[in-house]
């Protein structure tokens, strides 16, 4: 069991006995450690804003307060990215450090090739205005797309531009931009040999190519400083 794993299980075993207590000696028999370094943990744990406490004594031991959290939710690999991802882009609310705190929970648990694509994908969603228009919910991004820009794939695209018309074009997903006028996909454009703005709620469908390409980390920097407010299209 790495530490990970044995953090986890400290917290469900508190939860499991709550309110009553484990000593630290009977945690470290558990989990087959020293006592100094189950101290260590649950150090951590308190540290990161598990309520756990404890009491000296001959009764004394650590608990978990079950009123202060949230037994474990099961998600899909793709529901725990896109929560890690809405977590880090709280970073200029008054929640930024809960919000923080939380994202890195997430992020513990995923599995090791989801964390290397939120963390690319958290990396590539970007917010050239504060607010959105009232009375607009944002579209939800395709799946198709989510997972083209976490793993650098190529997506063929069915798309309506502002005056009705429609195209097919094939398009390397470079990241999520959100604009006055509302959630784009911004990306090279294999039609347009070029970067190109596609609105959310004007994308038909959205499939796979199974082709997968080195990502234009230069191209998309440069394209962010170029950008304001106004509207982009594809």
């Amino acid at each position: 069991m790495n530490r990970t794993e044995r953090l986890y299980a400290l917290v469900e075993e508190l939860r499991a006995v709550a309110p009553r207590r484990r000593s630290a000696t009977w945690l470290a028999r558990r989990f087959e450690v020293s006592v100094r370094t189950v101290e260590r943990d649950l150090d951590a744990l308190r540290e990161s804003g598990v309520p756990i406490y404890s009491d000296t004594g001959r009764t004394g031991g650590y608990a978990l307060d079950r009123e202060r959290t949230l037994p474990p939710l099961t998600l899909s690999a793709d529901e725990a990215l896109a929560i890690s991802v809405a977590l880090r882009t709280a970073q200029a609310t008054p929640f930024a450090r809960t919000a923080r705190l939380a994202a890195q929970k997430v992020l513990a648990v995923l599995p090791a090739d989801v964390r290397r694509g939120e963390q690319l994908l958290a990396q590539r969603v970007h917010r050239l205005a504060d607010s959105r228009p009232a009375g607009e919910s944002p579209r939800p991004a395709d799946p198709v797309i989510e997972r083209a820009l976490a793993t650098n794939g190529v997506v063929h695209l069915v798309y309506a531009d502002a005056g009705g018309v429609t195209s097919e074009r094939d398009v390397e997903p470079l990241g999520l931009l959100w604009a006055d006028t509302g959630w784009y996909l911004l990306g090279w454009c294999r039609l347009r040999a070029g970067i190109r703005g596609f609105r959310l709620d004007r994308i038909e469908a959205a499939s796979s190519t199974g082709e997968h390409v080195p990502a234009r980390d230069a191209e998309l920097r440069a394209e962010l400083d170029r950008l304001d407010a106004e509207p982009l299209d594809g």
